[in-house]
């Protein structure tokens, strides 16, 4: 009796084994007969991860005003920038205005990619050399309505001809002179977008503008200590 009860005692169990074995194989094999989901389009799937981002962080209309007036701040920067190779610039502020224009053409391309997915109108993008210069600040300004105040750091009119007109050493001293200006304008914007209650909480709003504050501020520095080499340099021929 004890030696039948020991023989039948680990066939129960392993049939037992077997069976629940067999039963995850089942469940195995219909999961992975279940049709995987279809792909969501490039497009679609941005406009989602947009929507679900505001879901956790809810844009403002502060956050909107600033992606849309940043687009015409950085395009006159790009604009200007691109007449260095134009107008005699020096080896080095040649590189500077590279960097410029490839930096913020990216930026701009991440302001209207945000504006689009979240519905909002997207500015038209600026026309390049000096008539796009003096469009920009009237475009910018266009999309929210003439009572918003100018935006701090963008050239003049007159300031522009007078960028356009020089040439040589004397484009390198007004392009570093007037792009400090124009970077300060934009460290401004940040620092107004920031001091407004429950703006920048967007994640893609917060980065971008905490990047413009940290590269436009390390690229003033740059710019005065070439300001005063260059000052340096027409002291001591």
């Amino acid at each position: 009796m004890m030696t039948g009860t020991t023989l039948r005692r680990p066939f129960g169990i392993t049939a037992a084994v077997l069976a629940v074995f067999a039963l995850a194989g089942c469940g195995a094999a219909a999961r992975g007969a279940a049709p995987s989901p279809q792909p969501v389009a490039d497009g679609q799937d941005a406009v989602a991860r947009a929507r679900a981002d505001s879901a956790r962080h809810p844009y403002t209309a502060a956050d909107v005003h600033f992606m849309t007036v940043m687009i015409g701040h950085h395009s006159q920067a790009v604009a200007i920038a691109a007449w260095a190779p134009t107008h005699g610039a020096g080896p080095s502020v040649r590189a500077l205005a590279e960097r410029i224009v490839n930096g913020q053409q990216d930026e701009i391309a991440t302001m209207r990619r945000w504006l689009a997915d979240r519905g909002q109108p997207v500015p038209d993008a600026p026309a390049s050399g000096a008539a796009g210069t003096h469009g920009t600040a009237h475009a910018a300004h266009g999309a929210h309505g003439a009572q918003q105040a100018p935006m701090p750091g963008m050239l003049s009119e007159a300031q522009l001809r007078q960028l356009d007109q020089a040439r040589g050493a004397e484009f390198d001293r007004l392009f570093l002179t007037f792009m400090i200006q124009h970077h300060r304008g934009a460290v401004a914007m940040v620092e107004r977008l920031f001091g407004t209650y429950g703006a920048g909480q967007d994640e893609t709003v917060f980065k971008f503008a905490s990047d413009v504050n940290v590269d436009q501020t390390t690229e003033i520095a740059r710019m005065q200590r070439m300001l005063a080499a260059l000052t340096l340099e027409s002291d001591n021929p």
